[in-house]
């Protein structure tokens, strides 16, 4: 489902991915930051990382950060300290999308706002505190470190769905990536797959908002 075809009264709640949606991100910084102080180039680097079952256990919070840190250290072939690798995984972190802090506190004048973002227990508590002021406009913020799930498994819409309280087909869910956005639809939320903040606007527009 499309901005285009939410209208007035269409949803009883919103529910907004984190990356690229309401907080901006590149993982080139991450790349460069450790290379630099690997001393090689991040493209050394760039074919080694991967978002494979390591990646997404400590997503799921089902591993620690350490653990983690220690596995990325010998997928990278690099000898960098838990202090250095952490430094450069949350040099992804830019900034707020432009002008989201607006669009959401708009929002939240007329609905419940609701996050699912696929992270981990490093990046939330960096996040945590650096973006608490855009971060402030949710009622609850459903990470998957926490809840031990992530997008887009069926399981993991399902337990948010039921958490909010709000029928699927009455929360309109914002996304950056296409298979998260399936996820959702398949398990009948509305959605809109997001590419700049306009489609948020766009999509708010059509709600009335």
């Amino acid at each position: 489902m499309t901005s285009e075809s939410l209208g007035p009264g269409a949803a009883d709640a919103l529910l907004f991915d984190l990356g690229r949606v309401v907080l901006d991100l590149d993982f080139n910084r991450t790349l460069r930051a450790w290379a630099e102080h690997a001393a090689c180039e991040p493209a050394q680097l760039a074919g080694k990382f991967l978002r494979g079952e390591l990646y997404q256990r400590h997503e799921r919070g089902e591993i620690s950060d350490e653990s983690f840190f220690a596995g990325l250290r010998s997928a990278l072939g690099v000898e960098l300290s838990d202090e250095q690798l952490i430094e450069g995984w949350n040099a992804i972190f830019i900034g707020e999308m432009p002008g989201m802090n607006q669009l959401l506190a708009r929002a939240a004048r007329r609905l419940p706002l609701y996050a699912f973002s696929n992270t981990n227990a490093a990046h939330v508590a960096h996040f945590s505190s650096q973006f608490a002021e855009v971060l402030g406009h949710f009622r609850q913020i459903f990470l998957s470190s926490t809840i031990g799930l992530r997008k887009p498994d069926a399981e993991a819409y399902d337990h948010v769905v039921q958490s909010i309280g709000v029928p699927a087909e009455r929360i309109v869910f914002f996304d950056d990536l296409a298979e998260n956005i399936e996820g959702a639809r398949e398990r009948g939320l509305k959605t809109v797959l997001v590419t700049s903040p306009e489609d948020v606007a766009k999509a708010l527009n059509a709600l009335g908002i």
